[in-house]
């Protein structure tokens, strides 16, 4: 029965995952088609040096290093998760053990990770809780947010705490001779656990017992928490950082049917390229590119681009966090509507102005500080440049000082008022 109840809940955990992924997928193609297919070498390098080596994280050492052992530890210590389901499957226990000495180090250097996974999260809880790092604040940060933050780094320490319970409860079976309970394994961290251990043998293989079983539910619960969750992150920082954007940071994209347009007035006989017909800039989730759809879901809510942007350093309103936490609300929303009502229904609301203000993109200095500060290579700046092309373009919408310039460019060549021909007076008086 118990091998039966755990092949229903792995299938089932699992079919669960498969199916909201998909639900995700199909929300990051409502984005336009966007060539992100060229240069797959310098890709894959990036996603190696970003995403698995976590090289920009870095630049803050402190959390960098703690993340490093949260992220290193809860990863390789899942490892034994194709122990545990070989073992849940077949009814064995420590399957692995044939491989002697190696085996022994793998579950020792599994618990010294655990205690530092177990460490790490304590130490993020209190950055968090008790004393409140800024970065972790803000308007975007609402109960959710936060409660999410606490709710991963809480389940990872019962996480871990099972799992050297576990190893210590099947250490002192070991050495009671204990039926089907062999001996294999070192444990250096668990061995400290056993004087809290029970003498009963009955006792011990209950909380044995009841710890894996809390471990492997805990896991599958944790897979299927992550397309709810910021944590995400854990795994679309990979495809994130291999699509993102290699060009220079800031390099304005020109629109096919505008260059189409300007090469037509200075070359009549010029050829124009096919285009799909679209409008100018973004209002809502759909005129993105999907890369920018799976930025959003990539989004660690960490707060490094908020924390290092000069318009919110000065109490503007522009938060780059909460840029990309709106672009993935309305997403899920426009989602949720197509689950109910199939593609092509019209909510009434769009990203610019129901989620994301006209004061937040006009106070933009377009940086790319957030850009340059995000540990998974997300750029909120491209979001915002879209939403101010369509306020420009389609509506001719903009603050006045942006009309003016955008005016003196047009008739002057600059940015300033006066003529071109008076641009070198200045030059005469000296």
């Amino acid at each position: 029965m118990a091998q039966i109840l755990f092949i229903v809940l792995t299938v089932s955990a699992v079919a669960l995952f498969s199916y909201n992924l998909r639900k995700i997928i199909r929300n990051i193609r409502l984005g336009r088609p966007a060539n992100r297919s060229d240069q797959p070498q310098k890709r894959f390098a990036t996603m190696l040096r970003v995403a698995f080596g976590q090289s920009k994280m870095f630049f803050r050492p402190v959390p960098a290093l703690l993340h490093l052992f949260v992220y290193a530890g809860f990863i390789i210590i899942n490892i034994e998760v194709l122990e545990i389901m070989i073992d849940g499957i077949f009814g064995t226990h420590r399957v692995f053990a044939g491989l002697g000495g190696f085996y022994n180090f793998l579950i020792g250097a599994f618990e010294l990770l655990a205690l530092s996974v177990w460490l790490g999260c304590a130490v993020f809880l209190i950055r968090r809780n008790i004393i409140r790092l800024k970065r972790f604040s803000g308007t975007e940060m609402t109960s959710w947010p936060k409660s999410d933050a606490n709710a991963i780094l809480i389940t990872e320490i019962l996480l871990m705490t099972a799992f050297l319970t576990m190893n210590a409860a099947d250490a002192k079976l070991q050495s009671m001779g204990a039926g089907h309970y062999i001996t294999a394994g070192a444990f250096p961290v668990s061995q400290f656990l056993l004087p809290l251990m029970p003498g009963s043998e009955s006792a011990l293989v209950l909380i044995e017992r009841g710890c894996w079983w809390f471990h492997i539910i805990g896991i599958l619960a944790f897979l299927n928490y992550l397309p709810y969750s910021k944590h995400l992150h854990i795994i679309a920082a990979f495809p994130n950082t291999y699509f993102s954007n290699l060009e220079p940071k800031g390099e304005f994209t020109n629109m096919k049917s505008v260059t189409n347009e300007v090469k037509a007035m200075l070359d009549p006989a010029y050829t124009p390229e096919e285009t799909q017909p679209g409008r100018f800039g973004a209002k809502d989730v759909n005129d993105l590119s999907w890369v920018n759809l799976m930025n959003a879901y990539s989004c660690t809510e960490c707060g490094r681009c908020t924390s290092v942007c000069p318009a919110n350093i000065t109490g503007k309103l522009l938060s780059p966090r909460k840029i990309m936490m709106d672009t993935r609300d309305r997403m899920e929303q426009v989602g949720r509507n197509i689950d109910k009502t199939g593609k092509g229904f019209e909510d009434g609301r769009s990203l610019l102005d129901d989620h994301i203000s006209r004061e937040e993109i006009w106070a933009c200095t377009s940086c790319n500080a957030c850009v340059q500060a995000c540990p998974v290579n997300i750029d909120p700046l491209a979001i915002i440049t879209e939403l101010r092309r369509y306020a420009v373009m389609e509506e001719s919408q903009s603050p006045a000082s942006i009309s003016a310039m955008l005016g003196n460019i047009e008739n002057n060549g600059a940015p300033w008022k006066y003529s071109p021909a008076d641009r070198f007076n200045w030059a005469g008086e000296n």
